[in-house]
């Protein structure tokens, strides 16, 4: 047995080894492609007139970011979590908030995790491990809420142990 297959046998870490996550990796390097693109587009172009130049930087990330999260999602719905949508019933504008929610919660993460992380290696190597537990927390949480494998999981239990349904408070019908 190889060492990767041996790590794919992990509870969390096989999960995240598995295709899943590679997909949620994939999606997000092409939301990097859709950030700097539509970064360039509004800062050469589009918002070109806005002075000062700080302002227009500040606004064309605005957009950058919000076009490369909407690309995301898209993406991480319709690719990485299709074969949930048909058991998650959550309307997409929610599932949007929750998403969002948990990106910003990421980007948080990797921002105090970052400083923390300074005092003891060099800034850069610091910033890449955030990067890379932030991406894992962000992962699970999406695959959790976001994408409803928590609800899912809730479900199945319902299921095998209807007697003890209203432990995990009220019935969904």
């Amino acid at each position: 047995m190889t060492c990767c297959e041996r790590l794919r046998q992990l509870p969390l870490l096989g999960r995240l080894l598995r295709h899943r996550f590679i997909k949620f990796g994939i999606v997000g390097a092409s939301g990097t492609l859709v950030n700097v693109a539509v970064l360039y587009l509004a800062q050469e172009t589009l918002l070109v007139a806005i002075t000062p130049p700080s302002l227009r930087l500040n606004l064309s990330l605005a957009v950058a970011i919000f076009f490369a999260t909407i690309n995301n999602f898209l993406l991480n719905r319709a690719w990485t979590w299709l074969d949930r949508r048909p058991h998650v019933h959550t309307p997409i504008l929610l599932q949007f908030v929750q998403y969002t929610i948990a990106c910003w919660l990421g980007i948080a993460l990797q921002f105090a995790l970052t400083h923390a992380f300074t005092s003891h290696l060099h800034y850069l190597l610091a910033n890449v491990l955030a990067i890379i537990i932030a991406s894992i927390a962000n992962f699970v949480l999406n695959d959790h809420w976001t994408f409803g494998r928590l609800r899912l999981l809730i479900r199945r239990w319902r299921r095998q142990h209807p007697q003890h349904g209203d432990s995990l408070g009220p019935p969904r019908r």
